[in-house]
């Protein structure tokens, strides 16, 4: 077999070149070649559909800075981008667009794995991890998201939002929307402030939801959303056998159809709820999700 050597300068070219790969990480990074890590070449939604009507927004907590995610400059196809040191007053607008199959199940800028059913999003210069309020510009809806990627490096993008926010913001069938970034930072204290707004927002960390009555949010896990019930049934029966909490099945209607929710709680508080969700999903129940729904 014949060996050709490189001169050392195209080899440095070589290393820089695949360097600014490795640090783009996000989903929405140019990719026309599809022959990357990503088994799927052209990014799409989940072929099954998702019901995100009673998905819950992020909930702002502090979270100390780490240095994953947060080098700066850094370069990315020869452009170079700078992370906010302090993003408190940061509000901005532009077009979101959101990512989904292609990236699940995937790494993020800051090592974390992307999950196209959470209230993500990746943005260019937030620091992450982080929080931020998007608003769409067109329809008047608002999410809570947590920053935990880079992106989008399409000219002329502000933000990439997981395909589940894209949902709740009701601009997935489109792609792009025209939206309001608002940073949302939270200090040591637990005091959450939104750019933009001169009074403190709600404490970062809820109290414990109060014994009610029927009729009131509750704290759910759901670990999944049917269109016929038979399947949810045989899913709440399965549950049933690994908890000790209540498991249910609920019958909701949607601007998307009937679909039928299989949810165990309520609980009295997120810690509890969030145990309970890894329990289910080391148990084989897929991505359950937190969300908050009538008792």
């Amino acid at each position: 077999m014949k060996v050709i050597k490189l001169p050392r300068r195209h080899i440095t070219l070589l290393v820089l070149a695949l360097s600014a790969v490795v640090l783009a990480g996000c989903a929405s990074s140019p990719d026309s070649s599809g022959s990357s890590r990503y088994s799927i070449a052209q990014d799409r939604a989940p072929a099954e559909g998702f019901d995100a009507s009673g998905l819950a927004d992020a909930v702002p907590r502090y979270e100390p800075p780490r240095s994953a995610g947060n080098r700066s400059p850094y370069t990315v196809w020869g452009k170079q981008y700078t992370v906010m040191s302090d993003a408190s007053g940061y509000v901005e607008r532009g077009v979101a667009s959101w990512y989904g199959e292609k990236f699940h199940g995937h790494k993020t800028s800051n090592g974390e794995v992307f999950d196209m059913y959470a209230m993500s999003a990746a943005h260019k210069s937030l620091p992450i991890p982080g929080y931020a309020r998007v608003t769409n510009l067109d329809n008047g809806r608002s999410v809570i998201v947590r920053v935990n990627d880079r992106g989008p490096f399409h000219d002329g993008r502000l933000i990439d939002l997981s395909y589940a926010a894209a949902i709740k913001l009701g601009y997935q069938a489109q792609g792009t929307a025209r939206v309001e970034v608002a940073a949302i930072t939270v200090t040591p204290d637990g005091v959450v402030r939104v750019a933009g707004e001169n009074a403190p927002a709600q404490p970062a960390t809820p109290a414990p939801t109060p014994v009610s009555t029927a009729g009131t949010p509750g704290l759910f896990v759901q670990l999944g959303s049917f269109s016929n019930a038979g399947p949810a049934r045989m899913m709440a029966e399965q549950a049933e056998a690994l908890v000790p909490f209540s498991v249910r099945v609920r019958e909701v209607e949607t601007s998307s159809g009937r679909y039928h929710r299989v949810q165990v709680g309520p609980f009295q508080d997120s810690d509890q709820a969030q145990r309970t969700r890894q329990q289910l999903a080391d148990s084989g129940f897929g991505e359950p999700i937190l969300l908050t729904d009538t008792r």
